[in-house]
């Protein structure tokens, strides 16, 4: 089968097509998104080589026992081992030999098909359409800030960075009846926002004031600085970017305000589920442009374009 591989440079590529394993099905793919993790793959993140991609829908087609056989999925990307302590602790997403789906050795979901533990699987609400569910792991992503964060309907929430992370982010917490405002530097990724109920701002107009939470989904140091700078004394900001390179940090500008900062990673896909099954986040305002996975490098190029939102690929060709 074809696949868009990470090998130091990424190339579609000639692949086995998988073998599931003891626990393990394969999923057809239909569709997959790319995610500015994908990209941060390309400057070298985790030192991944293999097939590429963590976000997908698709259709289990083997093993021909399996009960989730012909059902449509989305699929959870950690592995864990199943052994050592934090898995024995239910914390198998932190796992200490974990595999992350087209993240760390484990192949990812840009070719026609990939393999993962059953256990990891979520059906898909049959209402819910294929260009909706392809969300699930980034709208996922965004729901666990309200579980690493709380949010009161009484609080004053400020999102950095207006890609399809901020974004959902933003949608997210709107919906818990807290005071959200979102800052970025695309007029049109913010008017996405607004009839969501959230007030926006380019960064560099972003009025005087604290927040209770600052979420910071920039994907680049300068968004941690401006969160940081934004944050009341006691208050918390929840880091979710994720990027090749290091962030400088004065440790007094914790301290000093007892600021807490919180990493926050892969969330709640039955959560995610019925939001998109209830019609309650619509993600196809963040659709810019679909490619076939024989254009999966074109695709990648285009991903990395100032301004693109989310680039998917369609993995539904021979193989």
């Amino acid at each position: 089968m074809r696949a868009l591989y990470f090998d130091e440079q990424p190339a579609i590529k000639e692949v086995p097509r998988p073998v599931p394993g003891p626990g393990e099905v394969v999923v057809r793919v239909h569709l997959a998104g790319i995610c500015r993790t994908d990209l941060e793959v390309l400057k070298g993140y985790h030192g991944f080589k293999g097939i590429m991609g963590h976000e997908f829908v698709g259709k289990v087609a083997a093993p021909k026992d399996s009960p989730w056989l012909g059902r449509r999925v989305v699929g959870e990307i950690n592995i864990g081992c199943g052994a050592c302590d934090l898995c024995r602790r239910g914390l198998a997403g932190h796992c200490r030999q974990r595999r992350v789906l087209g993240l760390k050795d484990q192949d990812g979901a840009f070719a026609p098909y990939l393999t993962l533990p059953a256990a990891n699987l979520h059906a898909v609400p049959p209402e819910v359409p294929e260009v909706f569910a392809v969300f699930t792991e980034p709208l996922a992503a965004a729901l666990r800030v309200m579980e690493v964060a709380p949010v009161s309907p009484s609080a004053r929430v400020l999102v950095v960075g207006d890609g399809p992370l901020g974004l959902q982010v933003s949608w997210v917490l709107a919906l818990s009846g807290a005071e959200v405002h979102l800052a970025g530097h695309h007029p049109e990724h913010l008017a996405l926002a607004r009839p969501r109920g959230v007030a926006t701002y380019l960064s560099a107009d972003l009025p005087a004031g604290d927040y209770d939470t600052v979420v910071e989904a920039s994907g680049s140091p300068a968004g941690l600085d401006l969160a940081l700078s934004r944050v009341r004394p006691r208050g918390t900001v929840v880091m979710k970017s994720t990027y090749v390179g290091r962030y400088p940090l004065d440790p007094a500008v914790l301290v000093v305000p007892e600021v807490n900062l919180v990493g926050c990673r892969c969330g709640p896909f039955a959560g995610a589920l019925r939001l998109l099954r209830d019609g309650r986040v619509d993600p196809r305002p963040l659709i810019d442009r679909t490619f076939p996975l024989s254009r999966g490098l074109e695709a990648l190029a285009w991903a990395q374009r100032p301004g693109v939102l989310k680039v998917l690929i369609d993995c539904r060709e021979s193989d």
